[in-house]
């Protein structure tokens, strides 16, 4: 391509050199192998065959069977899902790839039967969501949360721990702390999802008190520099929101800056769709933030390079585009079209949609 850009830089993050600023976001497939949602045997093929970005980051993988809340995703909380990821990040080093593992709990956006013993799903307050989540292979509607007591969030903050111990062990190259799209971590810090009144609800301070103790946890357990964050400031996903996102991220950031985390991985606007949705100071965040910060939502070449050249972001990331381009980096590289994507095969399924779609090279050997 003539057109000039950094998409194709090296990137230094932490102790791993970057050979291109393309991130592979991360991407619920819904493959895991029950009863133990192991990672499918195909997910070392998905990942592998993806190992030309920049980083990969993985599908988010609950740290717990509380933290579940769609059918057939992969958990990080048993030798046997250890071993599984373990196949995943030996096929991704041996193609010179990168990967972190996006660790995660659902809180409200959960149904009874993911939940041990058919139980309530947990939420910062016994507030039902307006939303679905996919179990049964269709979607339906949330189940009735019910509120953490106090004594149990050490236990939460416990499970993190657990995970991150579990992905070194599997050999990943680091993690990254799953905050956004009105999960857990982002239940609590919003007010209006957090109508606790103890130490974890009312102030800013205290709303986002899990999420960076969390935070806190991984890193140490990690390194600073080898732990991410994701955070998605304005998205309505999930029936998340806040009176005032910028005052609370403003915060929650600056405080992620002092642990010196890695990188914070942006969701501009609201997630898969629009960007400006509403009004927000992202360039702030930059700011505050000394690490890397990747852009993510919406982005192709063009505004990538546009984003990029301007400063306003180190790396960024690419969704959708990677599921149906395996190799996403070479085909932005020479202007090639991209495969549109098979959206019936997004959740869950076998090797259709997931394994088989080709690369430049095959294509060129099936026009010949």
């Amino acid at each position: 391509m003539s057109t000039p850009t950094k998409l194709f830089d090296s990137y230094k993050l932490g102790p791993i050199t970057l050979p291109n600023r393309l991130v592979m976001a991360p991407l619920t497939r819904n493959r895991a192998v029950p009863p133990g949602m192991v990672p499918s045997p195909l997910a070392s093929d998905y990942y592998g065959q993806r190992a030309s970005a920049g980083l990969l980051i993985t599908e988010a993988s609950q740290v717990s069977q509380q933290g579940q809340g769609y059918q057939d995703t992969p958990g990080i909380y048993s030798k046997e899902q250890v071993a599984g990821w373990r196949k995943v990040t030996d096929r991704v080093h041996e193609r010179g790839g990168r990967i972190f593992l996006q660790a995660w709990h659902v809180g409200r956006i959960s149904h009874t039967s993911l939940q041990p013993n058919g139980g309530a799903p947990v939420a910062p307050s016994a507030i039902r969501a307006k939303g679905k989540t996919f179990v049964g292979g269709t979607f339906a509607d949330v189940s009735e949360p019910r509120a953490l007591a106090l004594d149990e969030i050490p236990g939460i903050i416990e499970s993190f721990k657990r995970a991150t111990a579990n992905v070194l062990e599997a050999g990943f190259d680091g993690i990254e702390v799953h905050a956004a799209n009105g999960y857990l971590l982002d239940q609590f810090a919003r007010d209006g999802t957090n109508k606790r009144t103890d130490a974890y609800g009312g102030s800013i301070e205290n709303r986002a008190k899990l999420m960076l103790e969390i935070s806190k946890v991984v890193a140490a357990e990690a390194g600073p520099e080898r732990t991410g964050i994701r955070i998605s400031p304005v998205t309505p996903a999930n029936d998340i929101s806040d009176s005032d996102p910028q005052a609370l991220f403003d915060y929650i950031v600056d405080q992620l800056n002092a642990m010196k985390l890695v990188y914070i991985h942006v969701i501009e606007g609201a997630t898969g769709g629009a960007r400006d949705i509403a009004p927000f100071d992202y360039r702030a965040l930059r700011n505050r933030f000394k690490g890397a910060y990747i852009a993510n939502n919406g982005y192709d070449f063009e505004l990538a390079t546009k984003v990029l050249a301007a400063d306003e972001a180190d790396l960024i990331a690419f969704g959708k585009p990677f599921i149906s381009n395996p190799d996403l980096v070479e085909r932005l590289k020479r202007g090639a079209p991209l495969n549109p994507p098979d959206k019936a095969t997004f959740y869950g399924g076998g090797a259709k949609g997931y394994t088989d779609y080709p690369a430049l090279g095959d294509a060129l050997d099936a026009a010949q």
